[in-house]
Parts: structure tokens; sequence; C-alpha cells
């Protein structure tokens, strides 16, 4: 066995990581061949968005959770403002999410937003206004789910910051009053 080479760290959710891209994927697959499947803009329409739906709500609430440790939610309060609401994991728990898993999460995110973007161009291009209506649809969820989890991600970096700063105070004022009590 040879020691010098690390092991490579595989996928700790691979199920997960296959539906995240999957769902993704069926989207723009259905998107791009559509013409192939459906004459009509409406079907093409309907099953396109519901695929995006479908994508945004199982990035929003399973592989957000499962592959990064994030959640996010917006609340309209009864002043009718925008309230976000953010959940992570814990310090120690976030410390052992798989980096291959959280590069997969951010990457396919970002990506999948850029593909969206590129078919808006193509139907901008060609005067296709009913299918940018499409396109807007799907690279709006996209972009809500890139917006949510980046603000969720920032929310989590600053908790554990704040928890870092507070544990290390404490432990400096522990050994700080230790240091005087033996004097």
């Amino acid at each position: 066995m040879d020691l010098s080479q690390p092991e490579e760290e595989n996928y700790a959710n691979p199920k997960t990581c296959f539906f995240h891209v999957l769902f993704k994927a069926s989207a723009l697959a259905f998107y791009m061949l559509s013409t192939l499947f459906a004459d009509s803009f409406v079907i093409i329409f309907v099953i396109t968005v519901v695929l995006a739906a479908l994508d945004f709500w199982v990035v929003k609430n399973v592989s957000g959770r499962i592959l990064v440790g994030l959640r996010w939610w917006n609340e309209i309060n009864e002043q009718g403002e925008s309230i976000w609401r953010f959940e992570c994991l814990d310090h120690e728990s976030l410390a052992r999410i798989n980096q291959k898993d959280s590069w997969l999460f951010w990457w396919t995110l970002y990506l999948n937003a850029i593909a969206w973007t590129i078919f808006g161009i193509f139907s901008l291009v060609r005067l296709e206004v009913d299918y940018l209506l499409v396109v807007g649809v799907c690279l709006s969820l996209a972009i809500a789910n890139i917006i949510g989890f980046t603000k969720c991600r920032k929310d989590a970096k600053n908790k554990i910051q704040a928890f870092a700063s507070r544990t290390i105070a404490s432990r400096f004022s522990s050994t700080l009053q230790s240091a005087f009590s033996l004097v």
C-alpha cells in the first residue's frame, strides 16, 4: 500500500448529489430538446417550469441541507416587509461537510444560472419573446437559490466567527483569572 498518495475523497452523499444534478439537467435538457417532443409552446412552458420548480424545491429544501448544511427562506411580516431567515448546522457539523459535495453543490448552482442566461441570450437574438418568458422564470428560480444560499453562507460564516471570538475571549478571560488567582 502506497502511503505517499492521499486517498481521494469520495462524495459523502452520492444519491443527493445525483438528484441535485438530475433536476437541473432535466429542466435544461427538456428545454433544449423540447421542439423534438412537443409542438405546443404551452406544453413546453408548463413542463420546463415545473421541472425548474422541482429543481428549486429540491435544492432549497433537500440538497442544500444535506450537501452544504444550509437552509433559507423568506417571510413577509404583518407590515409587508420581507424578512430573510437562515439556518445552518453548528460549527462542528459544518466543519464535517464533505468538500466534494460542497463543490458540486456550488458549481452546479452557478452553472445552472449561466446555462439559463445563455438560453435567454439565444432567445433574445432569435426574437423569441415567448421562450424568453420560459427562460426568465427558470433563471429567476435559479437566481433566487443563488441569492438565498449565498446570504445563508455569509450568515453562517458570521455566526462561526462570532462563536470563535466568544470562545477565544472566554478562554483568554479564564486564563487571566487563573493567572491572577495564583498571585
